[in-house]
Formats: structure tokens, sequence, C-alpha cells
């Protein structure tokens, strides 16, 4: 174990030298163009960026290593979620994941509202890949996916398939280190031990929470689907939607409400691409247009947009 520890820090040494800058609070700030006014686009420094040469990737010509890169790299930030199961034998197992999101159904409509954890957390740079996302408000679940190497299987995976629950936990800022060293591929160590994390007792399901994070939800299988790509029979990743049983928040990073959580509270880390992670420090709100309020403003640029071209 020291061995796999020595690995770790001297990689991380050899890649990233500079030093983190110390945490500043969470804060809600103005929008970027709060005078904006409806038809008037982009800023004119955005305008003139969107001018230059796109370079396009035809995906299914594009290695998977590149596709890898690419697609974490540009679908950004990624908040990361901890995944805890059992195994049938009961052995445990703790494993990050990133990409992960919140899509609620209301009334069988779809509407995505916010994205809670959008991020794939890898155990190796290509051979691990698993998305997390919730897909429902009525009845509350979520999506888990993984993408499956052709070397050995998934314990997570497995897992689920096997026991049909499992619980999905938050990273903060105070355990990144933690949940980073989990990501280590093998099956011959004991993540609990190794991160020294803390197992809680979920209360409907087997699978312990991560009593360190601050948001745990216990999810039971609700079904799956494995995803074979066009002209072969390998599944390449399997897609498991999961019911939510239950939430679980400290209070202590909830609103005054005490059903919305604060993220100035909450430290949320996400990942970005390559080895970066990122902290939520700034956010702003955007007033929801109204088209009572618009409709008038609209009609004016449309009879406006009219006339000029016909002159």
């Amino acid at each position: 174990m020291s061995s796999i520890l020595t690995t770790l820090r001297a990689s991380r040494g050899a890649r990233i030298s500079r030093t983190l800058t110390p945490r500043r609070s969470f804060r809600l700030s103005s929008s970027p163009r709060p005078t904006w006014k409806i038809g008037e686009g982009v800023s004119e420094s955005w305008k003139n960026a969107s001018q230059t040469p796109r370079k396009s990737w035809d995906m299914k010509e594009t290695p998977t290593r590149d596709a890898y890169r690419l697609l974490t790299s540009a679908i950004i930030p990624r908040p990361i979620a901890f995944v805890s199961t059992l195994s049938e034998d009961g052995v445990p197992n703790l494993a990050p994941f990133r990409y992960c999101c919140i899509w609620p159904f209301f009334d069988n409509e779809l509407t995505r509202f916010q994205l809670l954890l959008h991020g794939l957390y890898k155990k190796s740079e290509l051979s691990f890949r698993a998305t997390s996302s919730q897909v429902s408000s009525n009845p509350p679940m979520l999506s888990v996916s993984f993408s499956l190497p052709s070397k050995r299987k998934k314990d997570t995976r497995e897992n689920i398939l096997a026991t049909k629950e499992f619980t999905v936990n938050l990273i903060s800022e105070s355990f990144v280190e933690a949940s980073n060293i989990t990501a280590v591929e093998t099956s011959e160590v004991n993540e609990w031990l190794l991160s020294g994390l803390t197992m809680e007792p979920s209360t409907d399901v087997k699978p312990a929470c991560v009593q360190e994070s601050a948001i745990c939800m216990e999810c039971e299988l609700y079904s799956y689907q494995d995803i074979v790509p066009s002209g072969h029979t390998t599944p390449t990743t399997t897609l498991a939607l999961g019911l939510i049983k239950r939430v679980h928040a400290r209070e202590s990073v909830l609103h005054d409400d005490g059903i919305t959580v604060d993220p100035k509270k909450l430290q949320i880390v996400s990942r970005l691409g390559g080895l970066a992670y990122g902290k939520l420090v700034e956010g702003f709100e955007v007033p929801r247009p109204s088209w009572k309020e618009l409709r008038e403003e609209y009609q004016n640029m449309l009879a406006s947009n009219s006339e000029a071209k016909r002159s």
C-alpha cells in the first residue's frame, strides 16, 4: 500500500508543481452583461473570437483516447460523486465518478433543471469512466453509466447489477485527496481503509454512505441497459437507472429554508480537463424572461426587421 501512495504522490508532484491558492468563499455577483437587451447577441470581444476557424472531429473516426481528452476538457465543470456498493459476498467498494447531472421529470415531461453532478471520474486514464445523473424527481431517480474496459470487469457496475443497491455521495474540498486515492486501478485494496474515510450505515439500503460527505443518496437499481457500438457485438457502456430512496443532507450545509443547499457551505469541487479540479467560488443569477413583458418589444423588433428587409 505504501508503494501505491508513493507512486501516486510522485506522479502528482511531477505533473503539478504549483501550489493551490487559499480558498475564497462562494459569493453571488452580477451577471456578465446585466444591461443586455433582446437581440443584442454576444459581446464584441466574444463576437470577434467567434469568427476564428473551427476545428471539427468526426467522432466515428476519432480514436478513443482523443475523444476522451476532447470531451472531458470541453464538458466542464463536472462535480464529482462517490459511489458506494457491496458485492454479493458483502465486500465493500468505494469509487469516485465524474459526469453527473440532475434531470427531473414533471408529469412525464423531461426537464433538465439543475446540474448537480456532471463529471466522470476515472480509475485509469482510459479504462474506467462513469456518469451519474438524476433522471427524475417524480419518481426521484438518477442514472449511473459505466464505460467497460475489455481487460476486467468493474466492481461498482458488477455490484450494482448483482445487489441492486448503491449510494451516491457528493465530494467537497475537504476530502478531495481521500476520494482520489480510491481511484487506484486494483482489486487488492479496501478503498475505505486506503482513503481513511468513514462508513456510515444507510437506512434503506445495505451499502454504506460516506460519513464525511454532506450529501448522500441511497439508491435502488430500477433498470439498466448495455450499450453496443454500431457494428460491434460487445457492450462498451452500461447505463443504470437508480431509484433514489432516501437523501441525507447535513443541516450545516442547508439554507435557512431547510430544503435547499447553500453552495458556500457545501464547498463542492468539480473536475475539469486532464488532472485539473475546480472550486465553486462565484455564481450569478439571471432573471427568467417573461413573455408578457417581452411581447411588445419583440413585435416591434419583428416589424423593424421586416421594414429593413423591404428597403
